[in-house]
This record gives C-alpha cells, structure tokens and sequence, in this order.
C-alpha cells in the first residue's frame, strides 16, 4: 500500500471509530430555583365610614333638602325640620329623637329613623309638626348614627 492509500485508511477508521463511539450527552442543567410566588394583592377597601358633618334647623326646606333659612326659634304652627349632612359613604341609621324640656322634666315628641345608603355626601332631613300648634317652650332634636349620639340642636318655640 502506497504511503497515500495508508493515511486514506487510517482516516476512514478514525472517521469511522468517531461515528460508531456512544456521544454522551451533556449532563441536563440543575433546575433553575423557583423565584418565589408574589401575588400582588391590591389593600382591602377600609370598611366605609358614615359621620354626621351638621345639623341644622328651620321651617322651611330648598329642592335640594336643605334648610331655606337656618333658626333655632319657631312659631307655634312651624312645622319644624332638622337637616342632618352626612360625609362619607357606606350604610348606616339616623335616628331622631326629638324632646320637649320644662324645669327638669323631659318628654319625648317624636322619634323616627332612616336608613341611608350613601356613594358620597348627603342629605336626610327629619321634620315635626302639629297642626294645632306647639307649646311655648324649650326642645331639642337629638341624632343619632346607628346607637351613638351623634349631636344635638337645642330651640324654641314661642
């Protein structure tokens, strides 16, 4: 064999040894480690809160339920209204307790409630009257939000 032939076949086994050896694979990466869960939880809503922003009275109520001209004395016929602006937004009772005062003796007029169940600020009014008029005298309307006083008015009627 001629020197040329010899290197042929030396080349032809080396390519052929090469293609019959078992190539390992390269050994798999170790599992990228996990980033931990973070769920981005937006905060609970605070719970909506509802207070009392004023109390105001008169005899006589604008479209938008408020007091035409605040007063705290009326005549004996008035009918009398009290207008409670509350702030906030959620659900809640007003109560009204209205009372009649003389020396040390308290009597109750009236006394109603309304539920609300506000977006934003708002108006609730509460009234009395009596057609055949009111005793002379000394009142006071009391408001309450759910159990709790919330603030009072003191007025007259004369």
């Amino acid at each position: 064999m001629t020197r040329h032939t010899r290197l042929l076949a030396l080349a032809a086994l080396a390519i052929g040894l090469t293609a019959c050896q078992k190539q390992e694979a390269p050994p798999p990466p170790p599992p990228a480690a996990e980033a931990p869960k973070v769920e981005a939880q937006a905060p609970a809503p605070a719970p909506a809160v509802i207070s009392i922003d004023s109390i105001t009275l008169g005899n006589a109520l604008n479209a938008d339920k408020r007091v035409q001209q605040p007063t705290e004395s009326f005549a004996k016929t008035d009918t009398i209204y009290a207008v409670v602006e509350t702030k906030g937004a959620g659900q809640a009772t007003l109560k009204a307790k209205w009372t009649y005062h003389k020396a040390d003796q308290t009597a109750v007029v009236n006394e109603s409630t309304q539920t609300i169940d506000a977006t934003a600020p708002a108006v609730s009014e509460f009234h009395i009257s009596k057609p055949d008029g009111w005793p002379a005298g000394d009142y006071q309307v009391e408001i309450f939000l759910g159990e709790a006083s919330a603030g009072s008015k003191k007025f007259t009627v004369k």
